[in-house]
């Protein structure tokens, strides 16, 4: 079977640079000969977004901020306009206050527990609904999450919780969405030098240690997030859904570092 994506549309969730795992998911898909559309927040994120946009063949952008009932109303509105339907969505969006990643997460404030699920995890059951709509023929629904979930990281804390949570979400979701041959599914990357990755404590130590320790003893990249989202949108991933997708160099399967790094 070729691993094809020509002739369907998708809206991609949360490019912030072209180093951004969403716009690797993007650029393959791209490749694969989807027609996609982009959301960013702010006029910022705009700037940035568009020459990549551009670069593959996309002439809708739309300004949404997940948190706000008209501006996903206006976005989805707009989308339904324009294409009237659609296959896939990447959502790649995941929000917490950087200062309360250090400490411990006894710490943790009710606001930004609040704010931390409802962007991570709720935008992505608001995105399946207003999408699910738009896909009368099915279609593919696909998240990001992280170890993190499952297993106790240094420097993630409520974002663990958030992305449990998502995981979680996930599953409902591919069991609502199912009989409508709607497909949802979560990918799971190792460490990843993005401009979110960045924003979390220790970060160039976990990608070395990740890197050093993984059966592959190499990260994940861009481009096999990428192929693994294609994939999973194409009609060869028909059968899958319900899944967290490790793309992690095998490190999920590890209980101890590699012998030549145990201290």
């Amino acid at each position: 079977m070729t691993i094809t994506l020509q002739g369907k549309r998708g809206l991609i969730m949360g490019v912030a640079n072209e180093r951004s795992i969403a716009w690797g998911i993007a650029k393959a898909m791209a490749e694969a000969g989807a027609e996609l559309a982009f959301s960013y927040q702010g006029e910022a994120f705009g700037k940035r977004l568009e020459p990549l946009a551009q670069s593959v063949g996309s002439t809708m952008m739309v300004d949404v901020d997940v948190t706000d009932e008209a501006s996903m109303d206006a976005a989805f509105a707009m989308i339904k306009d324009k294409w009237g339907t659609l296959d896939f969505v990447v959502h790649a969006i995941a929000f917490s206050d950087k200062n309360e990643l250090a400490g411990r997460i006894i710490d943790t404030s009710r606001e930004n527990f609040k704010n931390s699920l409802t962007i991570s995890c709720y935008s992505f059951i608001d995105v399946a609904k207003r999408a699910s709509e738009l896909m009368p023929d099915g279609g593919t629904l696909l998240t990001l999450t992280y170890q993190g979930s499952n297993r106790v990281t240094p420097f993630y804390n409520v974002m663990g919780v958030a992305k449990a949570a998502l995981e979680s979400a996930t599953r409902y979701l591919a069991n609502d969405l199912g009989p409508q041959g709607i497909r949802v599914n979560a990918i799971s990357p190792g460490p990843m030098k993005t401009l979110a990755g960045a924003a979390i404590g220790g970060a160039r130590k976990t990608y070395k240690h990740t890197e050093m320790n993984t059966p592959l003893r190499a990260n994940a990249t861009l481009e096999a997030v990428g192929g693994t989202a294609v994939y999973l949108a194409s009609d060869a991933g028909a059968c899958t859904t319900g899944e967290i997708i490790r793309v992690d160099g095998g490190f999920h399967v590890l209980g101890m570092p590699q012998p030549d790094h145990l201290v």
